[in-house]
């Protein structure tokens, strides 16, 4: 392909179309978990996290990835599935909310494989034994060391050609009850360690029918291909996109793995095959801190809330302390970058013709405008939408000041409470008391003449009202946990 050429001025307040979507700006809110689960309150969670987003202005929203079967492929506690025909049509009461506010959803559909809980959660292993875990081939070497070393549980059923076909039936399945339900595109959940990435990745993949490395392109892209077939015969003509990994971030000797190369040519395929939008991303094959980078969250792993949680997770306390021993050198190797997928999503806008998403560290108005049309058509974040779910309305408008930028700190403290069972929620007083100041000053409440283009964009630097120090963002204006002490992640995985 031709690639796209660079747009002088392109800025956040621009319209952009995505396979034949038209958004009226160009900031997403990127995949998080949502932890809503199926119960009979999951559709009212799901509203009261992802409309405010929608109500500030976002153009395009993400809900978070949902397991495509009845049972197995979750990658984390609370996911929600959406194998059952009834529950995604009440969906439709989520879909409505966001169109109320001229906004656009995607749903991110996902099977972790070997990133699902019956591999790695203690309690979930021993409550659930008879669920199958499913691989794309003979797991790594280092994950059967896991294995012995009792972090991990492996017995996986190593996936047929039939049985690789029979799940990207139910991806496409899953995609259709979710157009029903009134859905505007579909997000194939490509990296993060879920079952898309082992597939593209030859660290998970030594496949030797046509699901196995593509020589040409040095990545697995047979089964994303087959999911779009799957998506087209099923849900017709949605905008459907995904995320595509590049594992350059894996730490040396660990094995052969996906760099930037492979990245670019597996967008060229994928944009010819069908898709309407690519979001390359830079992750290692595990999922760990090269997702979001940033802070060691050592508040969260310290936090006596989450001891039990942890126990049941990785089968005992010393475990946990072990998980999070690696946590802590893991985040000595990730530093936050801001933008630090920007230069991948440069190279494949040069080289595809459809539009590409960027997401991965970016904070400030500047920067994403400084993005766009030249490195990326949109830009997204997540993780700072835990303290600032109407963050929206700050970043959007024709009279922002460039340097307003979100309040999250990249403490990364609830990424790790969600593996406890906890819901993603910003824990950090610091942020919180900020947010809290914004929101006193009206910086969440969306200008009328820019209800549309934007937002009003409140600044950073408003002083904190009498009485408003260390209020937690609350209502639509905050997701906080009474008495927490730090903050973030999710999505496919974790946000960004």
């Amino acid at each position: 392909m031709t690639g796209t050429a660079p747009t002088a001025g392109t800025t956040l307040n621009d319209p952009v179309t995505i396979g034949g979507l038209r958004l009226h700006n160009r900031l997403y809110r990127a995949p998080l978990l949502e932890c809503a689960g199926n119960g009979p309150d999951a559709v009212d969670a799901l509203i009261a996290d992802l409309e405010p987003a929608a109500a500030s202005g976002a153009g395009l929203i993400h809900q978070g990835a949902t397991i495509v079967r009845g049972e197995g492929g979750c990658a984390a506690p609370g996911m929600t599935r959406v194998h059952d025909p009834a529950f995604v049509a009440d969906l439709s009461r989520l879909t409505d909310a966001i169109h109320a506010h001229d906004s656009r959803i995607a749903i991110q559909l996902e099977h972790g494989g070997l990133r699902s809980m019956e591999v790695w959660h203690a309690g979930y292993r021993r409550a659930n034994s008879d669920l199958e875990q499913l691989a794309v081939s003979r797991p790594p070497r280092i994950l059967r060391l896991l294995d012995r070393l009792g972090f991990l549980d492996l017995s996986p059923r190593i996936l047929s050609t039939a049985d690789v076909e029979a799940l990207a039936a139910d991806f496409g399945r899953a995609a259709a009850r979710a157009v029903d339900a009134g859905y505007d595109a579909v997000h194939v959940a490509g990296a993060n360690m879920g079952i898309v990435q082992q597939f593209c990745s030859p660290f998970y993949n030594r496949r030797t029918d046509r699901f196995g490395i593509d020589p040409d392109v040095g990545a697995g892209v047979a089964f994303l291909e087959l999911v779009a077939e799957e998506v087209r015969d099923r849900a017709g003509d949605v905008p459907l996109m995904t995320k595509v990994p590049s594992e350059r971030p894996t730490l040396p000797g660990i094995g052969p793995h996906l760099g930037d190369d492979e990245a670019v040519r597996t967008c060229e395929r994928l944009a010819e095959h069908g898709y309407d939008a690519v979001v390359p991303v830079r992750t290692s094959v595990f999922w760990d801190m090269s997702v979001v980078r940033g802070e060691f969250p050592a508040a969260a792993w310290r936090d006596p809330r989450f001891r039990d949680g942890y126990r049941d997770a990785f089968g005992s306390l010393p475990r946990a302390a072990a998980v999070a021993v690696g946590n802590w050198i893991e985040s000595f190797a990730y530093d936050f970058e801001p933008g630090w997928n920007r230069d991948l999503c440069r190279r494949v806008r040069e080289r595809v013709d459809v539009p590409v998403c960027c997401e991965g560290g970016l904070r400030e108005r500047a920067e994403m405008d400084d993005a766009l049309g030249v490195d990326a058509d949109l830009v997204g974040m997540g993780r700072p939408f835990y303290a600032e779910p109407a963050l929206p309305a700050r970043l959007l408008g024709h009279d922002v000041d460039p340097g307003v930028k979100a309040v999250c700190e990249n403490c990364n403290n609830c990424a790790v409470a969600q593996a406890a069972g906890e819901a993603g929620v910003c824990r950090t007083p610091a942020v919180l008391e900020r947010a809290g100041r914004l929101r006193k000053h009206g910086a969440y409440v969306p200008s009328p003449t820019d209800s549309i283009e934007g937002g009003a964009g409140g600044g950073d630097e408003v002083e904190a009202a009498d009485g408003d120090e260390g209020r937690a963002a609350d209502g639509d204006e905050g997701r906080a946990a009474d008495g927490d002490e730090g903050g973030s992640a999710g999505g496919d995985g974790m946000s960004l």
